[in-house]
């Protein structure tokens, strides 16, 4: 359903513009799940092919959290795999579910201390990620992803 159908163009400050919005409002909650996906992509590129594992799992050693070396590829799978499915719609529960979990883990464990603010390493950008993920993940794939066509979605 567009933004024409549930909208008065009365209310709009520039009523012309109503069948712009109609038209391209089909096309928002892909775009958001691509982009969420496509910027995060970066990062795991940055890990996989240009930063060795084990930066990670010393990192994660240091947290003392269990089992670092399996952290850091659930790590460098979520940002790099987890991130093009997202962009895709493929498999998009489970992308957008690891992606809340590595945001939470990040939230929680390595950045939480320095308080909200990214300007100052705070949660504010994690905080993001993990919250258009986990609408996301409640929403699943859309209209718009590879998810269409399976026959069930995870």
């Amino acid at each position: 359903m567009g933004y024409h159908n549930s909208t008065d163009p009365k209310r709009l400050l520039i009523p012309a513009l109503a069948p712009v919005y109609g038209s391209l409002s089909d096309y928002a909650y892909a775009f958001i799940r691509f982009a969420t996906g496509a910027v995060l992509v970066p990062h795991g590129v940055q890990k996989v092919f240009f930063l060795p594992l084990s930066r990670y799992v010393d990192g994660i050693s240091a947290k003392g959290l269990p089992f670092p070396e399996v952290l850091a590829i659930l790590t460098y799978a979520t940002e790099f795999g987890a991130a093009i499915c997202l962009s895709l719609g493929l498999f998009t529960r489970l992308a957008a579910g690891m992606i809340c979990i590595e945001m939470l883990v990040i939230m929680t464990t390595f950045i939480g201390a320095k308080g909200y603010f990214w300007t100052q390493g705070g949660i504010e950008y994690a905080l993001l990620w993990f919250l258009i993920s986990l609408a996301v993940f409640f929403r699943g794939g859309g209209r718009y992803s590879l998810d269409r066509f399976l026959p069930k979605e995870l």
